[in-house]
């Protein structure tokens, strides 16, 4: 059996095609539409297929995906496989909570905290037992250098990169120290209080930014206890298929 995984963000969309638990295929585009979609189901016979998007405008692809596959629209109220306590779950961001099933999944036995660095870097944490409570939101690289741009009269706009010293040496350079240097410590200080609360924790680092903090946290006390997994939010999405069927 075939499954297609689909993650509409704001600006990319992510897609994966899973053996049952085995990534076969991976990649990502501006806006997946319905030519792609339909060269995927021929390509690989889906039998099943999910869609996480931050919007409802995903009508089109629905009605193809209902035709030919089983078909879930991922949401919290969905069977997971984990015992979601946010008290506000329908305002929870799905790639955290599929992050989170994608850890519960891949490690059943460990107490894990997921880091997604991305627009945001969101910290969420499942215990064991398969119980997540909540987590926590904070401003992404790009997002706090680009704060300091527009709510500032003469900082400049600066493109990120993978700034390495412990300074900077001109404005832009001392904006990505700042950034960079800044919100490595902040990941190192919210892995404490997650160690702190959580015996044996386990780290997964994912999201498009995660390559930032990979090599900084991995030279460090966090080496043994730190894994990197790109795929996890697809991952998450394939497990509730699973889950599912």
């Amino acid at each position: 059996m075939a499954h297609l995984v689909i993650d509409i963000g704001n600006s990319r969309t992510k897609f994966a095609v899973f053996d049952k638990r085995k990534l076969t295929e991976s990649g990502n585009t501006g806006k997946i539409d319905t030519i792609q979609l339909k060269a995927l189901l021929g390509t690989h016979q889906i039998t099943h297929s999910i869609i996480s998007s931050v919007n409802d405008d995903i009508i089109i692809l629905e009605d193809l995906l209902k035709e030919k596959t089983k078909y879930i629209r991922f949401s919290a109220s969905v069977n997971a496989g984990v015992i979601n306590k946010y008290k506000s779950p329908e305002t929870l961001g799905l790639d955290r909570l599929a992050g989170v099933i994608g850890a519960k999944s891949l490690f059943p036995d460990t107490n894990c905290l997921v880091i997604d660095a991305g627009t945001c870097i969101t910290y969420d944490a499942v215990d064991t037992a398969g119980v997540y409570e909540g987590g926590s939101i904070s401003p992404g690289l790009n997002m706090r250098l680009q704060a300091m741009h527009t709510f500032t009269g003469r900082l400049p706009e600066v493109e990120l990169t993978n700034y390495t010293d412990w300074q900077g040496y001109d404005t832009p350079t001392a904006m990505l120290s700042g950034v960079l240097n800044g919100c490595t410590e902040e990941v190192r200080g919210m892995i404490e209080i997650y160690r702190s609360r959580y015996p044996g924790l386990l780290v997964i680092l994912c999201g498009g930014d995660a390559i930032f903090f990979d090599t900084r946290l991995k030279n460090s006390i966090f080496a043994h206890t730190l894994k990197t997994e790109p795929d996890l939010v697809l991952i998450g999405l394939n497990e509730v298929i699973n889950n599912n069927d």
